[in-house]
């Protein structure tokens, strides 16, 4: 038998005291899903999940008999949040689907450990740890582990079926927990299905490909994406552009010690075209900033490695730091894959490697004048203000930012007797 019981996480005593609420008078309560899935595999445990045989009310009124905050977070789906010594412990009434559509599932309530497993989607997902810290396996999971083999419970267009997005879990989870290839049915059945996408809500589709892009490597998924036809039925706009980039990107990622961020592997994997990446941005309702990340990158030109580092400088006034640094990385990423092959592409990643370092260094400068300024010069109010300072800041920029408050007066005194 596996047992858990010696690990960190199991003995917090936060966790030891729901146990003993949940197990009483006949209740039953198990950790589920992800903590043990990340024990077993070794690595880092973030939240605790519970399930339990207790209906959601039950928990509840347990929990302020005990003096235990409890927050109703999905208690319509049997899920009531439990907050102890600062932290979160969602807990879940054991469950079993009604009814179905491929986006959302009506729930019955239930005691049943072999059914609630079954509706789970994956088998490393679907363990559960009892109060004596051993792994119970009812769907085959453990094996599974072993091999980090990422396979759908029981029949995979069933599972699918049951909610569209098992498709974007089931790369999901191959980006971060997989190794060779994926299961053949799974994959099949991914491919059967990638069409159903269409019927999920943007926020979603987004929110599953964002936290595949930010795995340690998503290449290998990306590729079985690709050949699945998943990749194109969420971004068409990686048909033609491929994601080629992305081995380059990870491998400068894991080398120079950059933290992984999605929405530079998104740009990698997208042609840089402003319009197409609005449209990109609305379709699957980007936040704010990720829209502007995207805007910024597409508008921001490719830097040739010849550039001075004044006029470096200057582009980096105008343009922006955020855009310049992702093409940067992507570009300096491909020069260094390129350059064991290549002595011009190892000289290029050199220079490349400089100009990134300076981009992220770089301090944008403050215009040392402003609109009060030439209206006290004597300019009326109108057009004209905003084209005067506009050829002043000109003048400023190309003097690469020396020139002081001083001389751009006496340059607009210039400008005026003119």
């Amino acid at each position: 038998m596996t047992n858990l019981s010696n690990e960190t996480w199991f003995r917090d005593p936060a966790l030891q005291r729901l146990f003993a609420l949940l197990n009483a008078d006949g209740g039953e309560a198990r950790v589920a899903g992800g903590a043990v899935r990340n024990s077993l595999m070794d690595l880092p445990v973030a939240d605790i999940d519970m399930a339990t045989t207790l209906e959601p009310q039950t928990v509840m009124d347990r929990a302020k008999a005990a003096g235990i905050k409890a927050v109703p977070t999905g208690i319509d789906h049997g899920t009531v949040t439990l907050v102890l010594d600062g932290k979160g412990f969602e807990v879940t009434t054991l469950r079993r689907d009604v009814e179905t559509d491929g986006r959302r599932a009506k729930v019955a309530f239930g005691r049943n450990w072999q059914e609630d497993a079954e509706r789970r989607d994956l088998t490393i997902n679907a363990l559960y740890v009892g109060k004596d810290g051993e792994v119970i396996d009812l769907v085959g999971g453990l094996p599974d582990i072993e091999t980090r083999t990422i396979r759908f419970i029981g029949d995979a267009d069933m599972r699918i079926a049951e909610d569209y997005l098992r498709i974007l879990r089931f790369f999901r989870f191959f980006a971060h927990y997989g190794g060779g290839r994926p299961d053949a049915a799974g994959l099949k059945a991914c491919s059967r299905a990638k069409d159903k996408l269409s019927t999920l809500s943007a926020e979603r589709v987004w929110s599953e490909t964002k936290k595949l892009l930010s795995a340690r490597d998503p290449g290998r998924a990306l590729l079985w994406m690709r050949q699945s036809g998943v990749l194109g039925a969420i971004l068409p706009e990686t048909e033609k552009w491929g994601i080629d980039a992305i081995p380059a990107l990870v491998a400068a990622e894991q080398a120079l010690g950059w933290e992984p961020e999605a929405m530079l592997r998104l740009a990698a994997i997208v042609p840089k075209d402003a319009e197409r990446l609005a449209a990109l941005a609305q379709r699957l309702r980007l936040s704010n900033a990720e829209a502007a990340f995207l805007d910024h990158f597409a508008r921001t030109p490719r830097i040739k490695d010849d550039v001075t580092d004044a006029a470096f400088d200057r582009d980096l006034y105008r343009i922006g730091k955020e855009g310049m640094i992702a093409v940067l990385k992507i570009d300096f990423a491909l020069a260094r894959a390129n350059a064991q092959f290549d002595g011009k592409a190892m000289a290029k990643a050199g220079r490349l490697s400089v100009l990134l370092k300076r981009a992220e260094k770089f301090t944008q400068p403050v215009f040392p004048l402003s609109g009060a300024d030439v209206l006290a010069a004597g300019i009326v109010p109108g057009p004209k203000v905003g084209e005067t300072l506009k050829q002043l800041e000109a003048v400023w920029v190309g003097s690469n930012f020396t020139f002081d408050r001083a001389k751009l007066l006496a340059r607009l005194g210039d400008l005026l007797s003119k």
